[in-house]
């Protein structure tokens, strides 16, 4: 998770990561912390092992399932190819994120993971929620699906006629589960009922 306006995607993500008895590595920025706080009523432990412990009892997830790892924990998994997941989701996506990606920065394990993901061919979705774009934006985009990551923006659609809130994340996170190959019933796909 990073630092841009849409905590509700990445929670609704992990509760349904979490379900789909997926493994996950988490790891979260402190804007994200800040952001967390102010659109959601949760308060995240700001620590690593607090939050796993936090974020296990809240989505009921297996010992161990959930694992989190803090900013500049090079020793993670995710920051080696040898080690990475087959697939990596920063939802939401801040733009400065996205910029750092785009580049290699690498200053923080997100990025850095993020990095990895690409370098390896894994899969990277990319989750921004951002309106307007500005041209800057949209290059880094281009330059990231160039590298092969897949853009996905939180961007809800209607044909569904959703009802709720609610509703409209689980739209943008059943698309995120779509690219991931995880079977969800948040959303039938085009044609279904």
């Amino acid at each position: 998770m990073t630092g841009a306006s849409g905590a509700q995607y990445a929670l609704r993500l992990l509760e349904c990561l979490v379900k789909a008895e997926v493994e996950v590595f988490f790891m979260i920025s402190q804007a994200a912390q800040l952001v967390v706080a102010t659109e959601t009523k949760l308060t995240l432990p700001p620590k690593p092992q607090a939050l796993e412990i936090f974020l296990t009892e809240r989505y009921g997830a297996r010992p161990g399932q959930i694992r989190v790892f803090g900013k500049q924990d090079w020793m993670a998994p995710v920051a080696s190819g040898s080690g990475a997941p087959s697939a990596m989701v920063v939802c939401p996506c801040s733009t400065g994120s996205l910029s750092a990606i785009a580049t290699g920065a690498s200053n923080n394990l997100i990025e850095r993971a993020a990095d990895v993901a690409l370098k390896e061919r894994r899969k990277l979705i990319l989750v921004p929620r951002e309106a307007p774009y500005s041209t800057v934006h949209l290059e880094n985009m281009l330059k990231l699906s160039q590298m092969g990551a897949v853009i996905l923006p939180a961007s809800p659609g209607f044909y569904h006629q959703p009802a709720s809130v609610e509703d409209l994340i689980d739209f943008v996170v059943a698309r995120i589960l779509n690219q991931l190959d995880i079977p969800q019933e948040l959303l039938a796909r085009w044609g279904e009922e």
